[in-house]
Order: structure tokens, then sequence, then C-alpha cells
């Protein structure tokens, strides 16, 4: 207990004593010192004492896929900037392979007593994921914001990049340059963003020049591999990450980017007008969706009525120097 009332006063820069006046239920505390209390203990880890455990902490979880893609670590930066403007404090979950899954992250979020859950690049995106902890979060009325598409019937708010319009920027942009024969590398089949940059332009991409991959740079290249084989000239990918792979794959196959094959990239990333060639991408609006996303979390928790409807975002083509004229083209 000694150290508890230590740790958290250090914490909060507040007297032992006042702590653990809080931490006993003693009257003249005032309600933000109590707020920085009990958000200390939460954030160190520490159980609350039993009567005061039915009041949500001022935590929110942010749960992500990873933070090797450089998208993520920019929507927590976003994120965790405009929470902390509302006086929340965000706790990252990242998921790793053999690791913590996302559904021990929900059961963990669920027993700190969290205010609500962001997600971004979840299950919820994956047709044949479990979304059985989503249920859960659910039955249990937790506040929780689907960043980018989910499947259907989740029942919560979701903030989207366009997928539809992304594509079509993309490949029109290739079209513009001469490219007839173009090649998607997208993510896996059951992944719905995926799906529906491919809906979007099914009818007018050959079926054969379609690759699916993890989204990595490893996958990029391998799939990729295969469309540079199949002769394609341009390659239109789900990914920055997996646009990369791409530009590896073009190059091991002895061809250069973007005079053989033009590469267009999904995220605008951190540091992709930094790569060689600086990559042609479609961005998404990192910095609203963030804020619109917490805007509805919000909502949620000061118990407002926040329809299960999804907040389209219009992407951004960003012209570098990885797309070109096709060859023999003026």
């Amino acid at each position: 207990m000694t150290r508890r009332l230590g740790d958290v006063a250090k914490k909060v820069g507040m007297s032992e004593a006042t702590v653990s006046r809080v931490l006993n239920g003693k009257p003249g505390v005032s309600e933000a010192t109590r707020e920085a209390v009990l958000t200390a203990l939460d954030v160190l880890g520490y159980e609350r004492p039993t009567r005061l455990r039915g009041d949500r902490a001022r935590l929110v979880g942010l749960v992500l896929p990873e933070l090797q893609n450089p998208i993520f670590p920019a929507f927590a930066e976003v994120v965790g900037g405009a929470l902390a403007q509302q006086g929340f404090t965000s706790v990252l979950c990242t998921r790793t392979v053999g690791g913590v899954s996302e559904a021990d992250y929900v059961s963990l979020l669920l027993s700190q007593q969290v205010s609500g859950v962001v997600f971004a690049g979840g299950h919820y995106a994956q047709a044949d994921a479990s979304h059985e902890h989503y249920g859960l979060l659910y039955e249990r009325r937790l506040p929780t914001v689907l960043v980018n598409a989910a499947v259907e019937h989740l029942g919560f708010p979701q903030v989207s990049a366009d997928d539809v319009v992304a594509a079509e920027i993309a490949l029109g942009h290739l079209r513009s340059l001469g490219h007839e024969r173009v090649g998607l590398v997208l993510g896996p089949r059951d992944h719905v963003p995926s799906r529906r940059k491919l809906a979007a332009v099914a009818g007018q991409v050959d079926p054969a020049l379609v690759e699916h991959s993890m989204y990595s740079l490893e996958g990029g290249h391998a799939a990729a591999a295969r469309l540079v084989a199949r002769g394609v000239t341009g390659i239109v990918c789900a990914s920055d990450m997996l646009a990369l792979g791409a530009v590896r794959a073009v190059r091991r196959a002895g061809l250069s980017v973007p005079a053989d094959v033009s590469v267009v990239g999904f995220d605008d990333s951190a540091l992709m007008n930094c790569t060689d060639p600086p990559l042609t991408t479609v961005r998404q609006p990192i910095d609203a969706m963030g804020r619109a996303a917490v805007d509805l979390l919000i909502a949620q928790i000061d118990k407002h009525v926040v329809p299960a409807d999804e907040l389209l975002f219009d992407p951004e083509l960003v012209v570098r120097a990885s797309t070109g004229r096709v060859r023999g083209s003026s």
C-alpha cells in the first residue's frame, strides 16, 4: 500500500496524504483531483479500491494490429493527442504474432474499466475472423469506434477512408499515363477494404492481374513479382508497405520504377517522399479521421445517441516519382 501511494503520488504530482484521501473516499477532495488519482491507478496497473470500481476510468483503449507500418503510429499520435485534449489517456494495445490477441486486449480493457475503445485495422475488417469479442463490447454498451471498413452488423460507428474513391483515382492516374496492363496487389481475400477496392475497379482490371497478400513488404514483393512476370506496366497496391515490396520486386526482375513499371501505394505514411523513388500514393486523411473517431467516441461516453453509421472521408492522390508514362507513349 505504501509503495502504491508513493507511485501514484509521484505520477500525479500530489502528496501521499491527498492520494490516500481519494482511495479511502474521504471528503475535501476536488473531482479533478479524484479523477487524476484514479486515472493514475489505472495507468500504473494498480487495482482500484472496491468502492471505486464502479466508475469508468478516464482511459481509452487504442487497439492496433502493428507498429511496423508507420501509418499506425501516426494514427495513434493523432488519436492520443485528441483524447488528451478531452482529458482522457490512451492505452496502446498492439497485437503480436503468438502473443496477446485482440480478444485478450478486449478482456484486459474491460477489466480496467476503460471508458471506451478505438480499433484501427482490427479483426472487424476480416470476414473470416472471429468477432465474438466485439459482441462482448456491444453487450456491455462500451463506447467503441472502428476505423476503416468493417464486416456488417457489428453495431458500432465507423470512420473510413473511401476505398472506392481510392481505387478509382489510383487506377485513373495510371490510365492517364497510358498504362493498360495494370495489376492490383490487395490484402487478404476476406479483407473488407480490399474487397471494396476490387469491386470499385473490377470491370477495368483483368482478374488474372489481381493478387492478394498479407500486408507486409515481403507479401508485396511476392505478389508483385508474379504480376511483373505477367507483363504488367503498372501496379496499384493497397498499402505503402505493399508498394515498397512491389518496387523491390520490379528491381529484382532487372527492371526499373517507373521506366518499366509504375507503382502506386495507399496511405501516404511517413517517409514515402524519401523513398527511392519517392512513392506516388493515395493519402488517407489520418488527421481528420482520427479526430472524427475521437469525437464519435466522446459523444458516446457523454451518453449521446450515435448511429452505427460509416463516416466516409475522401482520400487524395499524391503524385511523386514512382509513376510515369508507359514506355513508348508520348
